[in-house]
Parts: C-alpha cells; sequence; structure tokens
C-alpha cells in the first residue's frame, strides 16, 4: 500500500503517563525558571491582571469566591499556553493569557465547577468529622473543653490536607490535557491523578518545595509571588511534557 496516498494516522492521545526519577523534579525547576526570565516583563505583567481580577471578583460576597475558582482553570490555561509557546521558541505576549478565553472555554469551566463542588464536599465532611469537636469543646467553656476544640481543629485540618492534596493532584495537569490534547474535563482529571499516583513520591517532594518557595515568596509583602506564579506555571507545563509526552 502507497503510504503516501494512504498515511497512517497517528494514534490518538489516551491520556497515558509514565512514572519518572524523582530528580527530573529539579529539572522542572530549572525549565520553569528559564520560562520566566525569557520575558519577566510580560509575566509579570500578566501576574498582575491575575491578581487584579482575583482581588476584584473577591469583593463580591460568597459569589466572588465561586467566580474565582471557576476562573482559574482559565487563567491557568493561558499561562500555559505562553509556556508551550517558549518551548517552541515562540514568542508570547499578554494576551496569551486569555487564551483559555477563547479556546476550550466550557471544558475548561466545567473543570473549575467540578473543582469548586470537590472544595465544598470536603469542607462538608470537615465539618460533619471535626465540627462537633470544636464546637463542643468551645462550648464548655473549660480547659478540658479547649483541649476538645484544639482536637478537633487539629483532625479537620488533617482531613481536609489528606482530601485537598488528591484533588490539587488531579487538577494539575487536568487544563493542559484539556486544552493541548482534547480530553474531555472527567478523563482529564482522571488522567491527571493516575499520573500523581504512578509518581506520588516525586509529587511529595515536589509539593515540600513549592511550600518551601512560597513561604519565602510571601515574605517581601508577597511580591515574591509575582515571580513564582510564572515559575511554577513553567513547572508544570514542564512536568506535564515530561510526564505525558514523552516516550
Amino acid at each position: 500500500m502507497d503510504q503516501d496516498r494512504f498515511p497512517i494516522p497517528a494514534p490518538a492521545f489516551d491520556g497515558a503517563s509514565r512514572q519518572v526519577e524523582i530528580g527530573n523534579l529539579f529539572q522542572w525547576f530549572r525549565e520553569g525558571w528559564a520560562a520566566f526570565v525569557v520575558n519577566p516583563g510580560n509575566w509579570l505583567a500578566m501576574m498582575l491582571i491575575v491578581v487584579i481580577a482575583f482581588i476584584g471578583v473577591s469583593i463580591v460576597p460568597f459569589l466572588g469566591g465561586i467566580v474565582a475558582q471557576l476562573l482559574t482553570p482559565l487563567l491557568a490555561a493561558g499561562l500555559l499556553v505562553a509556556c508551550r509557546k517558549i518551548a517552541n521558541e515562540q514568542p508570547f505576549t499578554v494576551a496569551d493569557l486569555f487564551a483559555g478565553f477563547q479556546q476550550k472555554t466550557g471544558e475548561l469551566l466545567m473543570l473549575g465547577v467540578v473543582y469548586l463542588v470537590a472544595v465544598w464536599v470536603i469542607a462538608l465532611l470537615v465539618v460533619l468529622f471535626a465540627g462537633g469537636g470544636v464546637v463542643g469543646g468551645l462550648a464548655m467553656g473549660n480547659p478540658l473543653g479547649l483541649v476538645l476544640a484544639a482536637g478537633g481543629f487539629l483532625v479537620g485540618g488533617l482531613l481536609w490536607l489528606l482530601l485537598s492534596i488528591p484533588l490539587t493532584m488531579a487538577m494539575w495537569f487536568a487544563p493542559a490535557l484539556v486544552l493541548f490534547n482534547d480530553m474531555a474535563p472527567v478523563a482529564a482529571l482522571k488522567a491527571s491523578f493516575q499520573a500523581w499516583l504512578k509518581n506520588f513520591t516525586t509529587f511529595l517532594v515536589l509539593g515540600l518545595l513549592l511550600l518551601i518557595a512560597t513561604f519565602f515568596a510571601v515574605l517581601p509583602f508577597g511580591l515574591g509571588l509575582l515571580v513564582l506564579g510564572p515559575v511554577v506555571a513553567g513547572t508544570v507545563y514542564a512536568s506535564y511534557r515530561d510526564i505525558f509526552l514523552t516516550t
């Protein structure tokens, strides 16, 4: 058969991921920083827009938080588009931040909806399992009650942490998989979660490093977050390419 006339189509992307060495995460960080230094001015402008947008919507009670959750995947998609352009040695502009409002908008919004509902479910579980201890302890109004309340806070915090980490990792790759690989939102969340399970130790170390970086970034009045944000976006994109696109 003449393959020039009847080309064999490339297999469809199925969301398959691979396990990587733990040392790869340092290369992800290096690529994240390298992406930032390509054009710091554009990155800082994009981050300022993000900050202003979230401050603006947060002014509206209750609804502001909902809108912020829905906007997050769309704005994250824009940052990832900029990262992909840099990786392909193409120029990027501040307007790339709004790429998620121009393509795959519905799917990205659905990611925000799923994340929002999941956060509410986690909050409900925390209240159900730990809220009684906190309220009951405070109502006692004595040292023993304070101990019970503190225990309730501790249980609630641990439960929130245990449930929010898997949710965060399900969202880690989801915008990229939706935007770049045409995956459905639920399938993208599942693929992202499976990639996390395959690389549990690597992402555990990555999470600890990001916590440390965030601590130092917020010290100078939070201004360091304007730099850390693009670096994290570059790190996410580098890890996406390494785990999903490298054979």
